[in-house]
């Protein structure tokens, strides 16, 4: 019998999942279309269909995943509470804690695929998704730097007077080679040109090695050299976390930390996220079905209309938060959590209530 009930419940769940992101997918594109007409007019129809709704419809089911689980979780077991199969469930001897189990079986599956897709799968698809709105919508590339300086190894300092990304070409480029706290080594060049991955390419170069009291002054006009540092590594655009699996984003992080970079807030928040958003599918199944498991004067309404501004709130909270951590006021980690910490506390005062009625 339990199995019997767990697969309904599970099929009920994830059926109303589905639903409500098919629901709300539909609204969303028909407001994107009034709000973008001029821009998709513009723009070919084969790249609006194939480069950005076939983009955009996954990037923001799984950026909104938790509204549509809390939403799945109160529509359907507020259903079965109004028809009285919930209490029919608890009067066969089914304990409240064993019917949570195919929720957060349900939970478990909404989870994995939020992770998996936001980690690998819209990484790469955000990449068209945004060079279309880029080309056609509004531009939010950052094609220019000034004044650029990291640390692009141990002891190593590069510095660029300006750096134009349509061209690939830096000015007025040095890199300083340090011994502790002593220079070994100076390149300086006129213009500096990225080529591939690590590759460049300078131009009107000179090189002053030295050693002790003495000078060695090398010249040329062009050196193709490694220098392990990109484009994207200063040239940060505040939507190039999107385009990042989650190694991708990792290991960017890792590297920009040692090259004392500072603005990477929005790349630790976004892996932050990532992981906070499949933690929220628990808590929101959590709260949602302690919330509305119960019949109540007024109808499913009642219980979909808290569930709503519940689930509103969280979304509200995580922003907040998020702008806290970009402001520098809190870390990432805390930002990104905080909200699922308060939100559970919430569920579990909510399924004690629930349980023990």
């Amino acid at each position: 019998m339990f199995k019997i009930l767990d697969r309904y419940i599970i099929r009920k769940f994830l059926g109303t999942y589905i639903f409500a992101i098919v629901l709300i997918l539909a609204i969303t594109v028909m407001f994107d279309i009034n709000e973008k007409l001029d821009a998709f007019l513009k723009a070919p129809l084969k790249a609006t269909v194939f480069d950005y709704f076939l983009n955009f419809l996954p990037y923001f089911a799984n950026q909104f995943s938790p509204l549509f689980t809390f939403i799945a979780v109160i529509f359907f077991t507020s259903k079965l509470a109004d028809n009285s199969e919930i209490i029919a469930m608890l009067s066969s001897g089914v304990s409240f804690k064993r019917l949570m189990v195919p929720y957060m079986v349900s939970a478990a599956v909404i989870a994995a695929s939020t992770w998996v897709l936001s980690a690998y799968i819209i990484p790469p698809a955000n990449i068209k998704r945004l060079e279309y709105t880029n080309t056609y919508v509004k531009n939010k590339r950052v094609d220019y730097g000034s004044n650029i300086q990291l640390m692009v190894a141990p002891g190593e300092i590069a510095y660029m007077s300006r750096f134009d990304n349509t061209t690939k070409t830096g000015y007025r480029f040095s890199l300083d080679k340090f011994d502790g706290k002593k220079l070994v080594s100076r390149l300086t060049s006129s213009t500096i040109k990225w080529d591939t991955l690590y590759q460049w390419q300078v131009r009107d170069y000179m090189i002053r090695d030295i050693e002790g009291m003495t000078e060695k002054i090398t010249k040329g006009s062009r050196l193709d050299t490694i220098i392990p540092i990109e484009p994207r590594d200063f040239l940060i655009s505040e939507t190039d976390h999107e385009k990042m699996t989650s190694p991708q984003l990792q290991e960017y992080i890792a590297r920009q930390k040692l090259r004392g970079v500072a603005n990477i807030k929005s790349f630790e928040i976004e892996n932050e996220r990532r992981y906070a958003i499949c933690a929220a599918a628990f808590i929101l199944t959590l709260i949602g079905m302690s919330l509305s498991s119960k019949k109540v004067k007024g109808g499913m309404g009642i219980n979909i209309g808290i569930g709503l501004v519940l689930s509103f709130s969280y979304i509200l909270f995580t922003t907040v938060t998020s702008s806290f951590a970009i402001s520098g006021y809190t870390s990432p980690f805390v930002a990104m959590w905080i909200p699922n910490v308060i939100y559970i506390i919430i569920g579990i005062v909510l399924y004690r209530r629930a349980s023990a009625g």
